[in-house]
């Protein structure tokens, strides 16, 4: 049988030295948007220039529309949002996101509670910046700008 004493101290000192969110916070929401991809979409010209973006211009929405079966779809400006919703309103909205494509419902499903609130408080610390996205356009509907088109899926 084999022994893990040895190992076990070593074990514990590296469990105890890994970092623990204590609370949701503004940092954590910062990191969460930049791995979470929602600067991509959200913001304008991030995903062709993300270092080239200043922080202070992050998640303002964009005029680029998604268009495929569901109609076109643009990114909301999360600045003009989230900051007139209480963290708790968000946690809700986000729990129950059914958004049009391409945005990733399934991922804010599954973002803890304090991931959600930690996304909270640093969009409502940047502030409110922008003007509201484009409105969402109905299938059949022709976008007058720059779009990505998906086309609809090959019938069965």
């Amino acid at each position: 049988m084999p022994r893990f004493t040895r190992t076990l101290p070593t074990l514990i000192a590296t469990l105890c030295a890994l970092p623990v969110l204590a609370e949701p916070s503004a940092e954590h929401g910062r990191y969460l948007v930049e791995v979470a991809g929602c600067n991509d979409c959200h913001t304008a010209g991030y995903t062709v220039a993300a270092d080239r973006i200043p922080q202070s211009a992050w998640l303002t929405g964009d005029s680029l529309g998604w268009n495929g079966p569901w109609g076109t779809s643009y990114a909301s400006n999360l600045r003009l949002l989230l900051p007139k919703l209480s963290e708790d309103q968000w946690v809700l909205l986000a729990r129950s996101a059914n958004y049009r494509p391409p945005m990733p419902n399934r991922a804010l499903h599954r973002m803890s509670e304090d991931d959600l609130r930690s996304i909270h408080r640093f969009v409502a610390q940047l502030g409110e910046a922008g003007q509201p996205a484009p409105a969402a356009l109905p299938p059949g509907q022709e976008p007058s700008g720059p779009v990505v088109r998906f086309p609809a899926p090959p019938a069965p």
